[in-house]
């Protein structure tokens, strides 16, 4: 009997560990490991915006590019996206790249603040560069805007944006032509002044020992 007492206290202690254990492996599997495995597979995933983006400056554009500036459009999240382009030789530089709409923090504003889309555009020499996470519809507004350009550059036309860029850079340079124009006036006119009071001192001193031999 006092064996059967003790087999009995060995099984049910052996039951209460095996139900323990799979306790313990129930959580582990849902919670512990789960989180270890989370945080391996961020370690492991690219960050995107670490990745260094790699301008060949002999890389050129495909097709037959006209020289000149162009400028495409393309629709972003609330807005239109504005990319202009320098071409040269078949060779296109990212002039700018603009927004209207694009929400701040999400992706999209800072890549194209920070000119990152431009180096991206620079890079790939066309618009055949990766989506940035989290910006999917910028991107393909840059993208959309980067192909009408290149296709403008193509035909070697301009359109209603381009001409409107090129009237605001007219009016700039025009403005800031003028305002040279009158600080380098003002800085002429000055040396004369100065000379006319010179003369004007000399005249008075060459006058002056003729007054004291009268008096």
């Amino acid at each position: 009997m006092a064996k059967t007492k003790e087999v009995l206290v060995v099984c049910g202690s052996l039951a209460v560990v095996a139900s323990l254990c799979g306790c313990g492996a129930a959580f582990e599997g849902s919670g512990s490991k789960d989180a270890a495995s989370a945080e391996q597979l961020a370690q492991q995933t690219p960050d995107p915006w670490a990745a260094e983006i790699v301008v060949d400056p002999l890389k050129t554009a495909d097709g037959n590019l006209q020289d000149g500036v162009y400028v495409g459009q393309g629709k972003g999240m609330c807005g239109m996206i504005t990319v202009t382009l320098l071409v040269e030789d078949n060779h296109i530089t990212c002039v700018a790249v603009t927004q209207e709409g694009e929400t701040q923090g999400v992706g999209g504003y800072e890549a194209i603040r920070d000119g990152r889309y431009a180096q991206m555009i620079d890079a790939a020499q066309g618009a055949d560069f990766d989506t940035i996470s989290g910006a999917t519809i910028t991107t393909a507004g840059v993208r959309a805007a980067t192909t009408e350009a290149l296709q403008l550059a193509e035909a070697g036309e301009t359109n209603a944006v381009t001409e409107t860029v090129a009237s605001e850079e007219t009016v700039a340079g025009e403005t800031s032509a003028a305002g040279e124009k009158n600080t380098a006036a003002s800085s002429q006119a000055a040396p004369t002044t100065s000379g006319e009071a010179k003369s004007k001192t000399a005249s008075d001193t060459a006058a002056s020992p003729a007054s004291d031999g009268e008096e």
